[in-house]
C-alpha cells in the first residue's frame, strides 16, 4: 500500500488526458482469422511473489482456452500509472489491466474501458455481475453498467499482538467482543493500559480506508447513500474525527506519519512494540512467517451495538476498449475474477480475500488466523473507495486534499474542529 497515495495524486490529470486520447481513437476489431492463436497482454503491478500468484490464474485460463495465449506484463508500482496511461494512449495498450478506483473513474469518463454488462450475462462468461457483493463495485459501475470487476478484496480489520496484550496484563479485543463490548470506550481503555505498560497502543494512519472505517463505525457519514456531502451536519461523523484526534493527542495512538523514516507499522508490530494496527489481509503473509509473532484479527470497534461497514481497498480488472481481441479479452477478465480464477490465485496462500461467496470455503480453508471470519464479514458489509459513501475517489484530486488535511490533524498542527471546517471547505467546493 506504500504507493497508494502516489497513484491517487496523479489521478487529477486523468480525465483531461483520456478525453484527449479518446478523441483520437479508432474502432476496435472484433474478429480474428479462424484458427489463428489469439495473443493477449495483461498489465499488473506487484512484487515477484505477487506476479507468481497472478500467473497461476493465467495458466488455468490458458489450459481451458488453448487457442488463447496471455502474456503477463508486470510493472513496478511507482511506474505503473504512468506506463498504463502511456500505453493506453498508444496504438497497442494492454488488452486487460489492473486499475485502482480513481483511475478507473477517469477511464470510464474517457470511454477507454469496455462495458462488460452484456458479456457478463452471456454463456461465454465464467461469472455474472450479480455474483459480486454490491458494495464492491464502487466507481466501476455507472448507470447500471459494469466497467471493471474486483478480482479480490482487502476489507480493513485490526490486527492485535497477543504477546503485547498478555505481557501488559490487558484483556484482548476478542474478550471484549465476546462480552459485546468491543466499542470505542474499550479501544480507549486497552490503548491506555498498553501505554501505561510502556507500549504503543495503536498505529494511526491518514489514508482513506482508516478515516472512513472510523466514521462508519460510529454510524456517521461523510457522504450519504446518494453520494451527497453531509459531514457538515452529520454529528456522528464529526465525533469520529474528534476521536481520531484525541487518541493521538492523548498518545493512546501514534501517528505513522510522525515516526522516523524507515520505522514502519509492520516492523513495530513484529518487534512487540505496539498492540494494534489496522490493515487488510496484505500483512498476514509477512506476519505469519514470523514464528515468534502471535496475532489475531478483530473487527473495527463499533459504537452502534453492531458491526458497521468497513473500508475495502480493492483493484479492478478492466478491458481496453481498443483491444483488437475484445471478446477474448473479456473472456480472460471474466475468468480471472471468477471462482476458478480466484481459487487458482488464492487457495495456495494469499494476501487478500476473494470477492465471491462461492470461493470462500476453498480460499479460506487454509487460513491459519483464528478469526479470519472477520475478513469475510468486512467484505460483505463494507464499501470500496468511490462508492456513494466514499464518493471522493470520483473527484480528481479530492482524496489527496482530504488526506493532507487529516495529516495535519494527526501531526497535531490543527485540532479536529479546524480539520472538519477545512474538510467542509474542500469538499463543498469540489463537489458543488
Amino acid at each position: 500500500m506504500d504507493d497508494y497515495m502516489s497513484w491517487i495524486k496523479i489521478g487529477f490529470f486523468l480525465s483531461v488526458l483520456f478525453l484527449l486520447a479518446a478523441a483520437c481513437s479508432t474502432s476496435p476489431k472484433l474478429e480474428n482469422a479462424e484458427g489463428q492463436k489469439v495473443r493477449l497482454t495483461m498489465q499488473v503491478w506487484g512484487n515477484p511473489a505477487e506476479v507468481k500468484v497472478y500467473q497461476r490464474a493465467l495458466d488455468a485460463f490458458e489450459k481451458e482456452n488453448p487457442n488463447i495465449e496471455v502474456k503477463l506484463v508486470p510493472v513496478p508500482g511507482d511506474q505503473y500509472e504512468q506506463k498504463l496511461l502511456t500505453r493506453l494512449q498508444g496504438s497497442r495498450g494492454p488488452d486487460v489491466f489492473y486499475s485502482y478506483e480513481p483511475t478507473i473513474a477517469g477511464l470510464i469518463e474517457a470511454k477507454q474501458v469496455q462495458p462488460l454488462g452484456e458479456f457478463l450475462k452471456s454463456d461465454a462468461s465464467n461469472v455474472k455481475a450479480e455474483d459480486f457483493p454490491e458494495g464492491l463495485w464502487g466507481p466501476a459501475k455507472r448507470a447500471g453498467e459494469s466497467f471493471g470487476i474486483t478480482p479480490d478484496s482487502n476489507p480493513m480489520v485490526m490486527y492485535y499482538n497477543k504477546k503485547v496484550f498478555k505481557e501488559a496484563g490487558v484483556k484482548t479485543p476478542q474478550e471484549y467482543e465476546d462480552e459485546g463490548q468491543w466499542n470505542w470506550d474499550a479501544f480507549e481503555e486497552v490503548t491506555s493500559k498498553l501505554k501505561a505498560a510502556g507500549k504503543q497502543g495503536y498505529i494511526a494512519e491518514s489514508w482513506w480506508a482508516h478515516w472512513y472505517s472510523w466514521v462508519w463505525s460510529n454510524g456517521g457519514r461523510i457522504f450519504d447513500e446518494q453520494g451527497k456531502y453531509v459531514l457538515d451536519h452529520n454529528e456522528k461523523g464529526k465525533e469520529a474525527f474528534r476521536f481520531m484526534y484525541d487518541m493521538v493527542n492523548k498518545r493512546n495512538a501514534v501517528y505513522l506519519g510522525s515516526l522516523p523514516e524507515g520505522q514502519g507499522a509492520d516492523t513495530m508490530f513484529m518487534c512487540n512494540q505496539v498492540g494494534m494496527l489496522a490493515a487488510g489481509r496484505w500483512l498476514e503473509p509477512l506476519f505469519s512467517q514470523n514464528e515468534n509473532l502471535d496475532f489475531d484479527y478483530i473487527y473495527w470497534p463499533s459504537n452502534t451495538g453492531k458491526n458497521e461497514p468497513v473500508a475495502i481497498p480493492v483493484a479492478y480488472v478492466a478491458v481496453n476498449r481498443q483491444s483488437p481481441h475484445l471478446q477474448e479479452a473479456m473472456k480472460l477478465a471474466a475468468f480471472y475474477v471468477s471462482v476458478k480464477g480466484q481459487e487458482a490465485r488464492l487457495v495456495e496462500g494469499g494476501n487478500a480475500m476473494g470477492t465471491l461467496a462461492a470461493a470462500d470455503e476453498s480460499i479460506m480453508k487454509k487460513a491459519t488466523i483464528e478469526h479470519s471470519s472477520y475478513l469475510t464479514e468486512g467484505r460483505n458489509k463494507g464499501h470500496v473507495h468511490g462508492s456513494a459513501l466514499a464518493y471522493d475517489a470520483r473527484v480528481p484530486g479530492l482524496t489527496s486534499d482530504i488526506t493532507e488535511a487529516i495529516d495535519l490533524m494527526l501531526l497535531g498542527k490543527q485540532d479536529a474542529d479546524a480539520t472538519i471546517e477545512k474538510l467542509n471547505q474542500l469538499i463543498s467546493k469540489a463537489v458543488k
